[in-house]
């Protein structure tokens, strides 16, 4: 069975598929959870990619032909080699469970700071992120390229995962935990605000009702890079000739918990 598969550290993946269900709404898909493992953004390298490899080993023995890594840390840390073991004409490809031979494509998340720093007024542009993804070398050659001419602050989501992974995207608790991130990022007279973590579009309502008390003055952008990328994956699907449109299906795995990425997935 031909499949999109997408894969996070946890649910924050979901506001990738919505987007992507929103374009190609007659395809099958796989999604992986792997909050047992979740959060990502303060484990190395080499433990994220360990996982990124078994992840993808699974979906493919599940029938996945595209797998869009819906996550930012594990983008910045695995895609690279994600593409070198399992994609390149020259790799070392690995052998499915029913003895097929083949090759899949990644599709990965893009930090939207291009795109920030094309509509902000103020010429400060804030980035949410986890610390994994700040430090990596994709987000810091994206703002190489694309920020020479503004002013990029950045904090830490402190958190946040952990709201969204409980399922608390909204009320007091949720307030006060974004308040002290995006507090930093206004202050400094930032105007539009990156997100980059699948899991904070889910706390994009907290955060603009933090943001329209903290700056009542001062209308502030949210970008979620989602949308984007969902607009990728239907150019290399188009490319690949791989748009199927056989009828609507989702099937859930976690390697925790599955009981809030069942209950978000069905509030989509």
């Amino acid at each position: 069975m031909d499949m999109i598969g997408i894969f996070d550290s946890g649910v924050g993946g979901l506001s990738v598929f919505r987007e992507i269900r929103k374009l190609l709404p007659e395809e099958k898909y796989i999604y992986f959870s792997d909050n047992a493992y979740c959060p990502y953004g303060e484990k190395s390298r080499e433990q994220i990619t360990e996982r990124a490899r078994k992840i993808t080993d699974f979906m493919l023995s599940k029938g996945a032909d595209i797998i869009v890594v819906a996550c930012n840390t594990a983008t910045a840390a695995a895609i690279k080699t994600l593409r070198e073991e399992y994609s390149q004409p020259n790799s070392h490809v690995r052998e499915l469970t029913d003895g097929k031979m083949d090759r899949v494509s990644f599709i990965g998340m893009e930090p939207a700071v291009k795109p920030a720093a094309a509509i902000t007024k103020t010429g400060t542009i804030g980035v949410l992120a986890t610390a994994g993804t700040l430090k990596a070398d994709k987000y810091r050659d994206t703002k190489g390229r694309h920020a020479e001419d503004v002013t990029v602050v950045e904090h830490i989501g402190k958190g946040f995962v952990e709201l969204v992974e409980s399922g608390n995207t909204t009320g007091p608790k949720a307030e006060s935990t974004v308040m002290e991130s995006i507090e930093p990022l206004l202050d400094a007279g930032a105007d539009t605000i990156v997100l980059g973590c699948t899991h904070y579009p889910f706390l994009k309502e907290t955060i603009e009702k933090v943001a329209s008390q903290l700056t009542p003055e001062r209308h502030i952008f949210i970008i979620d890079p989602a949308p984007a990328v969902a607009k990728h994956l239907i150019d290399i699907m188009t490319a690949e000739n791989i748009i199927k449109r056989e009828g609507f299906s989702l099937s859930l795995h976690a390697s925790g918990d599955d009981s809030v990425l069942v209950k978000m997935s069905e509030n989509l």
